[in-house]
């Protein structure tokens, strides 16, 4: 049983942060491809902060456990055995992970995704407004639209 969980643990939290960062790639990758844009900061900077903020924080939760971990065991007379560390680390990752990382990363990822175009967050409807009120001021300029016209 003890080996199922630990085995458990890890095919979960590698499975779900393989899958969050293979979808920020995969969006970034799609951006560049549709639009040939190359700024990849001024585009996904949000996306790549978060998920350098997580992998950072996470391997320092990592360490300071492991540390904590092995006290905890030397204190008992038991050595620290990194099967055992494994089941705790993840343990304390999916608490972490359910209350805050899972839930912030998982939006601001599948917002840039499953982005839903023309709402009041995306900034296609702003440019798509400001392309109509530059195409109405042109036609204006260039004496298109007649005074009573109705359209």
């Amino acid at each position: 049983m003890e080996t199922f969980v630990l085995w458990t643990t890890v095919v979960v939290a590698v499975g779900i942060s393989s899958f969050l960062l293979g979808m920020l790639v995969h969006s970034i990758l799609k951006e560049r491809r549709r639009s040939g844009v190359r700024r990849i900061w001024a585009n996904f900077g949000l996306s790549l902060a978060f998920a350098a903020l997580f992998l950072v924080s996470w391997i320092a939760q990592g360490l300071a456990e492991w540390q904590s971990f092995a006290n905890e065991q030397a204190a008992h007379g038991e050595p620290a055995r990194l099967s055992d560390f494994w089941v705790a680390f993840g343990q304390s990752t999916f608490e972490n992970w359910q209350s805050e990382f899972l839930q912030l990363f998982s939006f601001v990822v599948l917002a840039a995704v499953l982005i839903h175009r023309g709402s009041a967050e995306s900034k296609d409807g702003t440019d798509r407004l400001e392309n109509e009120l530059k195409e109405i001021r042109r036609m204006l300029e260039d004496g298109q639209v007649r005074s009573g016209a109705a359209s």
